[in-house]
């Protein structure tokens, strides 16, 4: 038995959530929306399941949504890709999965910005890498470049990129991709760039793909994830685009993980990807609506709000509420007492964070993020009695 596994906790997405149906308390941990998503690329879907092949298809992806992806990233994102340069993965955490296992060579050191997803650190383990951590840190969660440049080492290979940020939904300014670029191309570091979050920014914000700084279109992986862009979080449909050298490696590892996604879920992508700019203007402003209501619910209540660039989460400072209690213990209080569930920041790092952080998914109907601010109210009241 590996030990690696048979000693790792659970999820804490998955503690929580089981303590939120033991409460029947809201959900405001778990990053997923709650309605269907849009019609017309679920319809696609389907008619694809029904009219279409259910057989496998190529290891690569289909050829309809490699194209589609390598036009939508040059629509939005100004990359001048081809098809060649994309792999369909199932999901983006079978894309991380592939690209650390075939990049790292046993005893490459990664480094790994924290509050960082959960699944970097025993992916990176499992392929051999030893992490190397640097945190960034609020309320306003700037890219730590001197720390980084410090972290790296003569066996430093890799650099886990992402952005926007969950969990504490920062969205890099072009300054701070422009200073992590120059640290790449200086050290010949490869950046695994996590970029599921990409279409998901608020107040007019624009993603900067850090494969495209001058050097990276040699040493950057870009991951996204259709199911953040269409809302659709079980589809798990993954995108990986990188240079043929990387991504070569990369679909050989792929190919004996999951080897193909399902193509009728391929097809409808394809079809979504190709939406006119309307349908993500009108998806991230439904999102900012969410997040305004509920922090003003927050605010309003005495929490002290930390600011949300991107992704379905908002963070609220519990030191700065006046909340002297550490973060997994106001979690596990807050699910119990108020039926709220969230997730505490520390989960997010390996090395002591500051514990008094915790992340909020405001990616929810207004009715159930009313029921949870007046919830979330309720107990901040109760402290202050």
């Amino acid at each position: 038995m590996n030990p690696l596994y048979a000693d790792m906790p659970t999820s804490i997405f998955e503690e929580m959530s089981l303590l939120a149906r033991r409460h029947d308390a809201i959900n405001l941990g778990q990053g997923f929306p709650d309605d269907s998503g849009p019609t017309d690329v679920r319809q696609a879907a389907a008619d694809a399941v029904l009219h279409g092949s259910n057989q496998y298809p190529p290891m690569m992806g289909l050829d309809v949504l490699r194209h589609a992806a390598a036009e939508h990233y040059r629509r939005f994102q100004g990359l001048d890709i081809g098809a060649p340069n994309i792999l369909v993965t199932s999901g983006a955490t079978e894309a991380l999965a592939a690209a650390l296992i075939a990049l790292i060579t046993p005893g490459d050191q990664v480094i790994v910005i924290q509050p960082a997803y959960d699944a970097y650190v025993p992916l990176i383990l499992r392929a051999g890498g030893v992490p190397r951590f640097v945190s960034v840190a609020p309320p306003d969660w700037r890219l730590p470049i001197a720390d980084i440049a410090a972290a790296i080492g003569p066996d430093t290979r890799l650099i886990m990129f992402n952005d926007p940020m969950n969990p504490v939904a920062r969205v890099f300014d072009a300054g701070e991709v422009d200073a992590l670029a120059d640290l790449c191309v200086r050290h010949d570091l490869i950046a695994i760039c996590d970029e599921v979050w990409e279409h998901v920014l608020f107040d007019g914000r624009t993603h900067q793909p850090l494969i495209a700084r001058p050097g990276m279109a040699a040493r950057a992986v870009k991951i996204g994830s259709a199911g953040k862009i269409f809302s659709l979080t079980g589809w798990k449909v993954g995108l990986v685009v990188a240079d043929s050298a990387l991504l070569g490696p990369i679909a050989r590892a792929h190919q004996f993980l999951t080897f193909a996604t399902p193509p009728n879920l391929q097809v409808a992508v394809a079809y979504g990807l190709g939406k006119d700019d309307a349908y993500f203007r009108q998806m991230r402003a439904g999102y900012q609506r969410g997040r305004d209501r509920l922090a003003a619910l927050l605010t309003d209540a005495g929490y002290a709000v930390l600011p949300s660039e991107g992704t379905y989460f908002l963070c609220v400072d519990l030191a700065a509420s006046g909340i002297a209690q550490d973060d997994r213990s106001v979690c596990r209080d807050l699910v119990a007492a108020a039926g709220v569930a969230a997730i505490p920041l520390s989960a997010f790092h390996v090395t002591p964070p500051d514990d008094h952080v915790i992340r909020l998914c405001f990616a929810k109907q207004d009715a159930v993020i009313d029921a949870a601010g007046a919830r979330l109210a309720a107990y901040r009241r109760t402290l202050a009695d």
